[in-house]
């Protein structure tokens, strides 16, 4: 993964740790050697009445974790996430010895989330269990989608053509009536329906317009995706197209072919006809020859 989504990815997964963990306890500077009584126990919640145990941090972030208010009292001003950079710089820079204290208590913390995990499990009725196992599915499905979806953005896939009401309410988005999103979408929409045929047909060859594009830009992209060798993120109209194409050339060239191999055997034929009219005329004359030269004699 690259360093960008790492680096996202630790944000998200902070931003999330926040309302569950607090830090008890600083550390020394990661250039000492930290012994296992200096590690403040990062608290965290192993179960809750209504879900599942958390799944407990790793060792990285759980160091992320107690560094994170030294950092911030150093620079009162700075980012989250020049939070997660500063501490993975200096987890990089930290010895096996260093890391040990934070990789034991993740370790013990994962064994307590299996216990927890078990008796969680062993609570629920079978009804409940399959529900559990549907949202599981449903999260990890989700979790496709979204790394999917930033995959195609960093090969650069083009975004979908805009409908005609996409481009009115960009357009008007600002002055539109409401104080939330909701209400000024409401508003945008009502001003839509009560739109003259020929206001919203403004929009209407904006969209035309704005599929041409996609279409155009979606035929240059797929051909570059083809060329790098990345026919899965093809669209299925675009294989079955090339392959409909494919099998017509095909069929043409294998046309052409048979054509051309009938008119050189018709040509060959034509040949041999000639040659044996010839042979037949010259063996008739020579016949004739004969026959006169025998009657003479």
């Amino acid at each position: 993964m690259a360093p960008f989504s790492v680096l996202t990815a630790s944000v998200s997964l902070l931003a999330k740790s926040f309302s569950v963990l607090s830090c008890t306890s600083t550390l020394a500077r990661c250039s000492s050697v930290l012994p296992s009584a200096y590690v403040g126990p990062v608290k965290f919640l192993t179960s809750q009445a209504s879900g599942p145990p958390k799944r407990p941090l790793n060792a990285y972030m759980r160091y992320v974790m107690e560094q994170k208010p030294i950092i911030i009292s150093q620079n009162p001003e700075i980012k989250a996430v020049e939070i997660i950079r500063k501490a993975a710089q200096q987890w990089r820079t930290m010895s096996p010895q260093q890391k040990q204290p934070f990789q034991e208590a993740s370790l013990r913390a994962r064994e307590q989330f299996k216990v927890d995990l078990q008796h969680y499990q062993a609570q629920l009725s079978p009804a409940q269990f399959q529900q559990q196992a549907l949202e599981k599915r449903q999260k990890l499905a989700k979790r496709r989608a979204i790394r999917k979806k930033r995959e195609l953005n960093s090969l650069g896939k083009p975004k979908r053509p805009r409908s005609p009401f996409n481009i009115f309410m960009s357009e008007h988005f600002e002055e539109a009536r409401g104080t939330t999103t909701q209400a000024k979408m409401k508003s945008l929409l009502e001003d839509w329906k009560n739109l003259f045929s020929h206001q919203k047909q403004v929009y209407t060859q904006l969209a035309e317009d704005d599929k041409i594009r996609y279409r155009n830009e979606m035929k240059s992209w797929e051909e570059h995706m083809a060329d790098i060798g990345r026919d899965d993120l093809i669209r299925e109209q675009t294989l079955t197209t090339k392959k409909k194409l494919a099998a017509k050339t095909q069929a043409a060239k294998k046309a052409a072919k048979k054509a051309a191999k009938a008119k050189v055997k018709k040509t060959t034929a034509t040949g041999k006809s000639k040659t044996t009219r010839k042979t037949t005329k010259s063996s008739s004359a020579k016949t004739a020859r004969t026959t006169k030269t025998t009657k003479t004699t």
